[in-house]
């Protein structure tokens, strides 16, 4: 039965409702923003069979004119930027000037993909023999599963959708049950910018079912994840059964590192910009926090006064900090702590849960934090500070690779030649050198070991969604 205020999947150009619902929740008060009608397996089909028809007209359209309707689509999101940013902090909890970058940030994809969609090419090859030409052409690869996270629930969705379907491949989202009203949002954008019915379409309900159909469907040839390292282990293997060609962009473990030449303020103002975006909630917020033993003091103190000053509360009321997501997020901070203190770590500011509400946890710091502790070990995705001294930039490398992760990492130095040895010895990614703040539509997005396969974004991004053709040719 339909609910008051209910969220529907979009599907072949129609809103589908689906057979059971889900509540969805503001993080920040703990009001219902409606009902998210779930569509399960046989939605998530009838998604896939639309991507699948609509992909034999879609792929034979030109370049020209899929980078027509990407900016059409461009112009609009930006239009209703203020209330698709103000939907963002209202499902996710993150502050709305917040909300607003990200939607800049989404929407670069869709131009910066419009404009990659007419550079595209194939080449040829000089032959060893004479009557023979050589070319590679490159063909779009099909039905594309796209599915996205809670904590930037536009711009995960822009970074791959732009992409697909500027290469010509049709789309099949499932955006997080969290967060789903930004992608429907974007989704009826889509269509009054032109995009034809199939092309992109959104399932929305709980993800193991749909995920699951996703992963297996014969119509899929390519998933897109960004999400946790165990699911996407879990696609992995769905995927393999079938051979699909799979980007994973997943969890991350970076080390935010002071040496002992560093800007001091600089380096505070960079730790606040990555570690407290989003409460923290980013794949590639700062989180173990590596500072020379001779600067240790004066990091500590500066960083206080920072947190101090910070506006914890109701994303839409001017704030610095938000909640955590969700009951399961909050409580995993809690036992990460906990860990810590049970180890010997010492809280220096925070360490328990913020007044403003049930889900806001306080920014802390954690000192003496040792290698066996989770908030080493793990991705705490929150707002805590682990601290941890070192003496040499060797010693500092070994800790900062002492992890299963390698998406990204942060330095602050003034010395070049510890720059490159940094880089170069650092197993990760992408790298912030000075600065707390890497990301843009220009740089390959992804890591190394068990952060993921594969880039998006930049003049990469379009590649994943191709497949190569060699043809040989023999003239007469």
């Amino acid at each position: 039965m339909l609910k008051k205020n209910s969220y529907l999947s979009f599907i072949n150009g129609e809103w589908i409702e689906g057979s059971s619902n889900i509540s969805i929740k503001n993080p920040c008060t703990g009001e219902s923003l409606g009902f998210l009608s779930d569509v399960g397996e046989s939605g998530a089909v009838k998604a896939i069979e639309a991507a699948n028809n609509a992909f034999e007209l879609w792929r034979e359209t030109t370049a020209e004119e899929r980078s027509f309707l990407l900016k059409k689509w461009f112009n609009l999101i930006m239009k209703n930027k203020n209330v698709i940013a103000e939907t963002i902090s209202k499902e996710s909890g993150k502050p709305l000037k917040e909300s607003l970058v990200e939607v800049t940030y989404g929407a670069s994809f869709i131009e910066w993909f419009a404009e990659q969609a007419t550079r595209s090419s194939g080449k040829i090859l000089q032959s060893p023999e004479k009557n023979k030409q050589l070319m590679v052409i490159k063909q779009p690869i099909g039905v594309v599963s796209a599915i996205t996270p809670w904590n930037f629930p536009m711009a995960m969705a822009t970074r791959k959708t732009g992409a697909a379907l500027a290469a010509g491949c049709t789309v099949v989202l499932k955006p997080s049950e969290l967060t789903p009203i930004t992608a429907l949002k974007l989704a009826k954008l889509s269509i009054d910018a032109g995009i034809p019915k199939g092309v992109f379409n959104v399932v929305n309900g709980r993800p193991q079912p749909i995920g699951k159909v996703m992963s297996n469907h014969k119509f899929v040839r390519k998933i897109t994840f960004t999400g946790s390292t165990r699911v996407g282990k879990y696609l992995m293997k769905e995927a393999s059964k079938s051979v699909k060609s799979i980007s994973l962009e997943l969890g991350g473990n970076a080390p935010f590192i002071v040496l002992d030449d560093a800007d001091i303020d600089d380096a505070v103002n960079g730790l606040v910009d990555s570690k407290f975006r989003n409460a923290g909630q980013t794949c590639i917020s700062a989180n173990r926090i590596f500072l020379h033993k001779s600067i240790h003091d004066n990091f500590i103190k500066k960083l206080k006064e920072k947190i101090l000053s910070f506006n914890i509360g109701n994303g839409l009321k001017n704030s610095d900090i938000g909640p955590l997501i969700s009951k399961k997020a909050i409580e995993k901070i809690e036992l990460n702590v906990s860990d810590a203190i049970k180890k010997g770590a010492k809280i220096l500011l925070g360490g328990k849960r913020h007044r403003a509400g049930e889900l806001f946890y306080e920014p802390s710091i954690i000192t003496n934090v040792k290698k066996n502790m989770k908030v080493f070990k793990e991705e705490n995705f929150g707002p805590i500070v682990p601290i941890i001294n070192f003496t040499s930039i060797d010693e500092v490398i070994d800790l900062a690779n002492n992890t299963e992760y390698g998406l990204a990492a942060y330095f602050f130095t003034k010395n070049s030649k510890n720059l490159w040895k940094l880089s170069s010895k650092l197993e990760y990614g992408m790298f912030g050198v000075n600065t707390g703040k890497i990301s843009t539509y220009l740089n390959p997005f992804g890591g190394l070991k068990e952060s993921g396969l594969g880039r998006e974004g930049s003049e990469e991004g379009l590649e994943p969604f191709l497949e190569k053709k060699f043809i040989s040719w023999r003239m007469s």
